[in-house]
């Protein structure tokens, strides 16, 4: 069995089933994810439909988490309504996201995840609900021109305040996921959001692929967050584009990456986070499993 500190990520069953993955099949999924040998894996609640579809089919869920002997670290609420330009939208999606807790919480994980905050774009009608925007979608992308920015930003963080707060009623952190285009991408960014939240179970989720691609120096990002970080999503990337390559694929200087974990006395999880249609990755159980077993040679823990 793959260590328990290596975590099967969601997008495993994102790249193999779609997305978001049929919430009612999550009980197959986990048995799927336990034959191929993990005995860590992350779940998701992907927006209202989805995550009310985990909701229903929570205490199944748990219920084989726990036949299985799985442990379910984080789960992830995925929310791009918390950070509306409309407090009524922001509000409806904290409601979703304490629904989200209550999914954490029953399945015993530490904390939920979700990328960190959008700017309130307004986007084409037609673009389609993805894991990830293009950059040059989001370089065009425009504000509403009766947006007033400092009470914006204030409303924001009182919602990301009140969120952080749910989620340490249920014993919770809050990880910020970085990803290309949102207000906490880089550790720089986050370390900002982080101050003005002012909430300690505020936390950052690592992504080595798109760090890496936003041109981040992944050793000092180590350097700098170590005291936000507890769980690191692991991939490779090319640099070019949004990417979540098998390690040893891209670019990322892995030997650098696991001497600086050492140095900065990293004792989280790491969670293998490959695939996506992005990345064009074949035969994923296998890739999973090698990629498993190569950070099992490099990390120590």
């Amino acid at each position: 069995m793959i260590k328990e500190s290596i975590v099967c990520c969601y997008l495993y069953l994102i790249s193999k089933y779609g997305y978001p993955p049929p919430a009612e099949n999550t009980a197959g999924h986990l048995e799927e994810l336990k034959r191929l040998g993990f005995t860590s894996v992350e779940l998701e609640g992907i927006r209202s439909n989805h995550l009310m579809g985990v909701y229903r089919h929570r205490q199944e869920i748990a219920d084989k988490v726990t036949d299985l002997g799985l442990k379910v670290p984080y789960f992830c609420v995925v929310l791009p309504g918390l950070s509306a330009e409309e407090s009524e939208e922001r509000e409806k999606n904290l409601h979703l996201f304490e629904k989200g807790c209550e999914i954490a919480a029953l399945l015993n994980a530490r904390g939920v995840l979700d990328n960190a905050p959008l700017p309130p774009y307004h986007f084409p009608k037609d673009i389609p609900v993805v894991r990830h925007y293009d950059e040059n979608i989001l370089r065009i992308a425009m504000l509403s021109k009766n947006l007033q920015w400092n009470k914006y930003w204030d409303g924001l963080i009182n919602t990301f305040q009140t969120a952080c707060e749910i989620a340490a009623r249920k014993n919770l952190t809050y990880l910020m996921h970085p990803c290309l285009g949102v207000m906490a991408a880089s550790s720089e960014s986050y370390l900002h959001f982080f101050d003005a939240v002012g909430k300690n179970n505020l936390k950052f989720n690592l992504d080595t692929a798109n760090q890496f691609y936003m041109k981040e120096n992944l050793s000092l990002a180590l350097y700098q967050l170590i005291d936000h970080i507890d769980y690191i999503h692991v991939s490779d990337n090319s640099g070019d584009k949004v990417e979540h390559l098998m390690p040893g694929q891209g670019k990322i200087d892995w030997e650098g990456f696991f001497e600086t974990l050492e140095n900065v006395g990293f004792k989280g999880y790491l969670g293998l986070d490959i695939g996506g249609e992005e990345s064009g990755v074949q035969d994923l159980g296998d890739i999973y499993l090698s990629a498993a077993r190569w950070v099992e040679k490099k990390w120590n823990i």
